[in-house]
């Protein structure tokens, strides 16, 4: 009957990590399974507490760092970003007009549909911005003073 009060409480404690995405639970949840196994070997309930607990110590304190350090983003991790990682906050070339409601850049030779992310600013063709974020297929983009000094480069 212990090996099965330990399952189903493994079993919740990781649905329940579906909800929180923090990987404690996940923890939690991993230890009362390695429990589980024990109650099913014949342990005292002592001996089950103490496997609960040195099964979630190790793994809270050895596996979710090493969980945690891969999940992080390549900007946070000092990596070569790529995707749209790499797209966020690079410099992009107007190529027709860009606005609250529509708009045309080149991200590295790409052509991207784009919206101004404040939606008093409208950037004429040959403007240098920054994308800030991508929504979808649609790039956020803002002014980037730092480049608009350069010739326009306007070819498509």
């Amino acid at each position: 009957m212990e090996p099965l009060l330990w399952i189903v409480l493994g079993v919740l404690l990781l649905v329940a990590e579906v909800f929180t995405t923090t990987l404690v639970l996940l923890m939690f949840g991993v230890a009362a399974l390695a429990t589980a196994g024990v109650a099913a070997l014949g342990a005292p309930p002592l001996a089950q507490v103490l496997v609960f607990g040195a099964v979630s110590a190790l793994t809270v304190f050895a596996v979710r760092p090493v969980i945690r350090r891969h999940r992080r983003s390549a900007l946070e991790s000092g990596e070569k970003p790529f995707g749209t990682e790499a797209i966020e906050g690079s410099e992009a070339l107007v190529l027709e007009q860009v606005d609250a409601g529509h708009g045309v850049i080149r991200i590295d030779g790409e052509i991207w549909t784009a919206r101004s992310y404040d939606a008093s600013q409208v950037f004429q063709p040959g403007e240098r911005v920054r994308v800030i974020e991508l929504k979808g297929v649609t790039a956020m983009v803002w002014r980037d003073d730092s480049s608009n000094d350069a010739t326009p480069d306007t070819k498509r």
